[in-house]
């Protein structure tokens, strides 16, 4: 049973606690936004280049901790160590990029009849950004560092079963030099401190990641306070390969294993022109059996283990004894360990087609033509990435172009990139992230007409 007051938090590859924390309460939630107020006003107060220098700092400070970063994240998250390695870098890269925004978020002069028109981006105030188990260090990164950035507090809310990387960026931010107050973490279970945070009238922008219905929720408790609110939900997301694809690059296994499929951008969905389905499933076969599923913190380790027992349950519930299915192997023992799966025979309309199981499971589905493609690929009540697989570049675009998802690729597999956009269309939530317009997304915009016109 859940203790309201605690949060444990379990090694998934060993099953081991390896900390308990205190769960924050609603009062502790209000308690910290109306620390944030004066702060807020205070860092919006600087100079953009003061702030800009700051967070610079806090960029440097995390590149000396990138190690320890990734070792907690290896630890409560089950990711692989190259992984984790490279989530820690994510997040100091765009403390960088945010940091260079910081100047550089200038508004616009329009040209007006009879006087001179502006426009100011100023900061909204405090921002709640409530981070998931997946990826817990780059999300929470996502929301916070460009929130900052442009001049807000940040009051986050981590997973209740990941919070530690959080906590350890917010004791870096004050090592850094960034004031007392500004960027707090609140660790605590989502009905109590998420529900206050979003509640909570001062809070002025909520910054959701996580699943679907939570997000609806969310959705709704923002409205009742006309508070904007960034959703980045579930996905479905299709890797459509053409008969001309590099089938190898194509069929890369790591497009829905990587963090053991728990990837909201993982091309689970994997649709092959018919002329080589039995191709590619034969290279499928090949490619899980040689996939080394084990110790996270092993270098040699490519895939671990799913974050919890709920999840691992959830994942099997999909996939039944017996379905005919490619496998990999996975250890036995302690561990929340889930073999490299590639589903055969289910139906396009079968739930574990359409419904994001959020494991290392994919489903095999043939196509006849581009037509049949794009049907495929837009059959699910999500849309946030997708890959498209063709050595025809007007195919490429005909496609990219019919295929409802906020984030394609042509011939890669890559979803995310700081200075990109990001995010999805249909279920799969609301509004962007990251890319050159991130910052805007945490001010509100300010005209200013000034008349020039003299005395009659």
């Amino acid at each position: 049973m859940t203790d309201p007051h605690q949060l444990q938090v379990v090694n998934p590859a060993t099953e081991q606690i390896i900390a308990t924390l205190p769960a924050a309460s609603a009062e502790e939630v209000n308690t910290a936004v109306a620390r944030a107020v004066p702060a807020q006003r205070a860092w919006a107060a600087l100079a953009p280049a003061d702030r800009a220098r700051l967070l610079r700092r806090f960029a440097d400070t995390v590149d000396a901790h990138t190690e320890e970063l990734a070792l907690l994240e290896v630890r409560e998250a089950g990711h692989t160590l190259g992984s984790a390695r490279w989530e820690a870098g994510n997040a100091r890269d765009l403390l960088l990029y945010a940091a260079g925004g910081a100047e550089r978020l200038t508004g616009s002069q329009i040209p007006a009849s009879g006087g001179w028109n502006v426009t100011f981006h100023e900061p909204l105030g405090v921002v709640g950004v409530i981070a998931p188990w997946n990826f817990p260090m780059p999300i929470a990164a996502w929301g916070s560092f460009p929130a900052l950035a442009a001049g807000n507090a940040v009051v986050l809310k981590p997973a209740e079963t990941t919070p530690l990387t959080a906590l350890r960026l917010a004791e870096l931010a004050l090592e850094a030099g960034l004031p007392e107050h500004l960027f707090q973490v609140l660790p605590g279970h989502g009905h109590t401190a998420g529900r206050a945070l979003v509640d909570h009238p001062d809070v002025a922008k909520i910054v959701f990641t996580g699943s679907t219905r939570t997000g609806h929720e969310v959705a709704e408790r923002c409205a009742r306070l006309l508070k904007p609110v960034t959703l980045e939900l579930g996905g479905k997301s299709p890797n459509i390969v053409f008969a001309d694809a590099d089938l190898e690059s194509a069929l890369d296994p790591f497009s829905f294993l990587d963090n053991a499929g728990q990837d909201c951008c993982a091309r689970t969905r994997v649709l092959v022109q018919r002329e080589v389905y039995d191709e590619a499933r034969a290279f499928l076969a090949d490619a899980l059996a040689a996939v080394v599923v084990g110790d996270p913190a092993d270098e040699k380790t490519q895939m671990g283990p799913l974050i919890s027992r709920a999840q691992l349950d959830r994942v099997r519930s999909y996939v039944p004894d017996g379905a005919p299915a490619l496998r990999g192997s996975a250890p036995d023992g302690p561990g929340f360990w889930f073999p490299p799966t590639v589903l055969t025979d289910a139906a396009p309309d079968s739930p574990a087609a359409r419904e994001e199981i959020f494991g290392p499971v994919a489903v095999l589905l043939p196509f006849d033509d581009e037509r049949d493609a794009i049907r495929l690929g837009n059959d699910t009540p999500y849309g946030l990435s997708g890959s498209i697989w063709t050595r025809d570049l007007g195919r490429a675009l005909r496609v990219s172009g019919a295929v409802r998802a906020g984030n394609l690729s042509v011939n890669s597999h890559s979803s995310v990139r700081y200075w990109t956009p990001f995010g999805g269309f249909k279920q799969s939530g609301l509004g962007r992230e990251l890319g050159p317009d991130a910052l805007t997304a945490f001010t509100e915009t300010k005209n200013v007409f000034l008349s020039t016109e003299g005395p009659a």
